[in-house]
C-alpha cells in the first residue's frame, strides 16, 4: 500500500516560513503526479502546487510567488517551502499522489488516488 507522511507543520507568525515534506512510502510506479493541497478553516480543499516525474511543475495563481515545491526523488520525499506567510494561510495541508505524471487538472483534488492524513499550518 502507498502511504504518504506529512511533516514540518506547525505555528508561526505572520511573516514567517514553514517547510512541509511529504515522504512516499510503498510507492512503485515508475510515473507519479505529487501535489500539495490545503484546506482553510471552513472553506474547500484546494491546490497549491503539483510537481512530477518529468520534473515539471504547476502552481495555484495566487501562491506562485511565495511558494515552492520541489522534489528528493532518492528519499521519496516532495517538499512545499512557503514564504512570507499571512494568517489567511491557515490551513490543514496535505500532500497527494497520483501514478500519472501531471496534467492540466492536476490542481483538482479529485485527479488524486493517494493522501497523507495532512499537517496543521497556523499562522498568527
Amino acid at each position: 500500500d502507498v502511504q504518504l507522511v506529512e511533516s514540518g507543520g506547525g505555528s508561526v507568525q505572520a511573516g514567517g516560513s514553514l517547510r512541509l515534506s511529504c515522504a512516499a512510502r510503498g510507492y512503485t510506479y515508475n510515473t507519479y503526479c505529487m501535489g500539495w493541497f490545503r484546506r482553510p478553516p471552513g472553506k474547500e480543499r484546494e491546490g497549491i502546487a503539483v510537481i512530477d516525474s518529468d520534473g515539471d511543475t504547476a502552481y495555484a495563481e495566487s501562491l506562485k510567488d511565495r511558494f515552492t515545491i520541489s522534489v528528493d526523488n532518492a528519499k521519496n520525499t516532495v517538499y512545499l517551502q512557503m514564504n512570507s506567510l499571512q494568517s489567511e494561510d491557515t490551513a490543514v495541508c496535505y500532500c497527494a499522489a497520483d501514478q500519472q505524471p501531471c496534467g492540466w487538472r492536476s490542481l483538482l483534488a479529485s485527479e488524486y488516488d493517494y493522501w497523507g492524513q495532512g499537517t496543521q499550518v497556523t499562522v498568527s
